[in-house]
């Protein structure tokens, strides 16, 4: 196993993997509700990737993935995604074989799979520490508008409140799988309905780079709703 090196590891690090640990969302089965955060969010932007990866502390975990089937982790130093983990923040590098700040590593991956814009949003849980992220990536150079970016951050919140939602309803008294199973079919009938609604705008409008505002504000209205629906759950923060 690679050795994750000290340059890239965010201050917060031990805490953050003991957060990352206290979801029990590690090594575990795909879930439906993550699988339609990805395809919803692929569609919004007309990006043909998407993932929701989970930081580890030597290796990145795919808890979802549109557009690199057969992806399920790789080893830290290679993946993107450790760069929003690492600062914190949303990270977005419009040329990827152009970007000096990645690990040589990282950048002969990107090469092999034909990477070369990526936009990683951080899973911040209830108490701050980042999990891992939400990111869209394409195989040509390309731009990301404040919009765009403040829209991928907000499906982000969503994601990792979602994971909090899932821990909840699984160590719950009188709740467990069972009740979790139930809150994901709410969920992803919610997800659905979105993603119906960006199918409608895109044939409407089109695939414009940037995304329009004209796509972009009934989608974040819609989404703020999503977000009401996830605050009728308890999260156990």
């Amino acid at each position: 196993m690679t050795i994750t090196p000290a340059s890239l590891l965010p201050a917060d690090e031990l805490e953050r993997l003991e957060t990352l640990r206290r979801y029990d969302i590690l090594h575990s089965l795909q879930e439906a509700v993550f699988n339609e955060f990805v395809e919803l969010t692929a569609r919004i932007f007309h990006l043909p990737i998407s993932l929701i990866a989970l930081v580890d502390g030597d290796e990145v975990e795919y808890k979802a993935n549109e557009g690199l089937p057969g992806l399920r982790s790789q080893p830290r130093t290679e993946a993107l995604c450790a760069l929003a983990v690492r600062e914190r923040k949303t990270v977005v590098l419009a040329d990827v074989a152009t970007e000096p700040a990645l690990t040589p590593a990282a950048t002969i991956a990107a090469e092999a799979k034909n990477l070369r814009f990526y936009a990683g949003a951080p899973l911040a849980m209830p108490d701050q520490r980042h999990i891992g992220t939400l990111c869209v990536i394409d195989r040509r150079p390309r731009t990301f508008s404040p919009d765009e970016q403040q829209v991928l951050e907000y499906i982000a919140s969503l994601v990792a409140c979602t994971v909090a939602v899932r821990h909840c309803c699984r160590i719950g008294v009188g709740q467990g799988e069972r009740h979790w199973q139930l809150v994901q079919r709410h969920l992803v009938d919610e997800i659905r309905e979105l993603v119906a609604l960006v199918r409608y705008l895109s044939a409407r409008f089109g695939a414009q780079v940037p995304v329009s505002a004209a796509v972009l504000e009934p989608v974040r209205r819609r989404l703020h709703d999503l977000g009401r629906v996830l605050q009728e759950y308890p999260t156990c923060s």
